[in-house]
């Protein structure tokens, strides 16, 4: 029965949500001003109406005063409009669903992120606290002491803390010339504030031994793995595209079959074969295993590459024909400008690939100076995993780079991927 009951109330506040949205979009595209703003500003009204209310039914009080307060403004602001916009109902009700999605998949980076600015005794409470804070300090007979809440013959006052016992009982000195009192932990409430510990990236860096100089020397073979890899894969699996798709040529469908067919082989199968050339190279304990292979084209992306050039018209190869090129010179200067969407789909996937790869250095990387950055954070966390503030700063700061090249790159590559077998058109 509290399942249907909470069904019920998400439902509502979904449709209360979609038809204010609904009416503020009607309002700016019929461009009624007054409207806009009164349901703009509805929000911080209800908010502070709701103040006044208990815990469990603010929610719901919140969106039944949003969907009243939106149905008896544009009944008196526009009286002529119907109370339901029907055009933009839809939108806002899939928009709203929409986000309601993204939040879901970014809660755990959002977290990820809060834990990293608390404190490690913050992070064992129950229920989690989502706000990172600190106890207030003062200062007590020259010592620093934290500011608490006790209660003292029946009255609520404040105190510091003097000193801390082993079994969990407290030495609180009453401020304003009050008395000493022995009490234990659990009868004691920390004062608070917001306050982000910004020191566990700096103290994550500094646990890192001094050779990799705070972490610079493997972000330098992360990022000489990730580019030469970027570099290697677009130049080896457009050219091979580039052949299967404009070339014509004896076997061409049967192999390029074949070269869909390795797609099915697991990595586990090829590890150990991979392993044994590399050995015999005497490439272990080197980069060259991780960005080498990509300058012998992926199958995936070849496929990708390939749909692609099967979409260029053939008159402009025909044309570069008639211009003098040859089949080189046709793929450098005209097919590849013609598949920038195709080809930043392909960059930004072997990118990230590249940067959280763990196998590999895994199996082939043993000096902590040749290290990338996936290889020290699993290292890092079998060494302070007990320490969950550092832990997860570092892991924002091996994650930050990703982020934010797919936040100004997903353009590029939702189109690419998009266009895939219609040619950019």
């Amino acid at each position: 029965m509290n399942i249907l009951v909470w069904l019920v109330i998400i439902v509502a506040c979904y449709c209360a949500l979609g038809f204010w949205v609904a009416n503020i979009m009607r309002a700016f595209r019929m461009e009624h001003k007054a409207k806009a703003g009164v349901l703009l500003v509805l929000p911080v009204v209800a908010f502070l109406l709701d103040m006044f209310l208990s815990p469990p039914t603010r929610i719901t009080a919140f969106v039944a005063m949003l969907a009243i307060g939106t149905a008896v403004a544009s009944k008196v602001l526009t009286p002529k409009e119907n109370l339901i916009p029907e055009r933009e109902m839809k939108t806002s009700l899939l928009h709203l669903l929409l986000v309601s999605g993204s939040a879901l998949f970014l809660i755990p980076f959002f977290w990820m992120v809060l834990t990293s600015l608390k404190e490690d005794s913050q992070m064992n409470r129950f229920p989690p606290e989502f706000i990172p804070t600190q106890q207030v300090m003062t200062t007590l007979n020259g010592k620093d002491a934290g500011l608490v809440w006790i209660t003292n013959n029946g009255k609520r006052v404040k105190g510091a803390v003097k000193e801390v016992f082993p079994d969990g009982m407290e030495d609180i000195q009453i401020l304003n010339g009050g008395s000493l009192v022995h009490l234990s932990k659990a009868d004691v409430t920390e004062i608070r504030h917001f306050a982000p510990v910004w020191k566990n990236y700096p103290d994550a860096l500094k646990f890192l031994p001094k050779a990799n100089k705070y972490g610079l020397v493997n972000l330098q073979n992360t990022l000489i793995i990730a580019l030469l890899s970027v570099v290697g894969t677009t130049l080896s699996s457009s050219l091979v595209a580039y052949g299967f798709s404009r070339l014509k040529w004896p076997g061409r469908d049967w192999l390029f079959g074949l070269v869909l067919a390795t797609m099915m082989l697991p990595d586990a199968v090829t590890m150990m074969p991979r392993f044994l050339i590399f050995r015999s190279l005497h490439w272990v304990d080197t980069l060259y295993p991780m960005w080498v292979p990509s300058f012998f084209a992926a199958a995936f992306n070849v496929f990708l590459l390939r749909q692609f050039f099967m979409g260029i018209p053939k008159e402009l190869e025909d044309a570069a024909k008639i211009d003098g090129c040859n089949y080189l010179t046709t793929y450098w200067r005209v097919m590849l400008p013609m598949v920038k969407p195709s080809l930043a789909a392909v960059s930004i996937m072997t990118f990230i690939g590249a940067w959280k790869d763990f196998m590999g250095p895994l199996i082939y990387i043993s000096t902590p100076e040749k290290m990338p950055l996936t290889y020290v954070l699993q290292l890092f966390q079998s060494a302070h995993g007990g320490n969950p503030g550092m832990l997860m700063a570092f892991t924002t700061m091996v994650m930050l780079p990703v982020i934010v090249l797919f936040f100004f790159t997903q353009r590029y590559f939702i189109e690419g991927v998009s266009l895939t077998g219609l040619g950019g058109r």
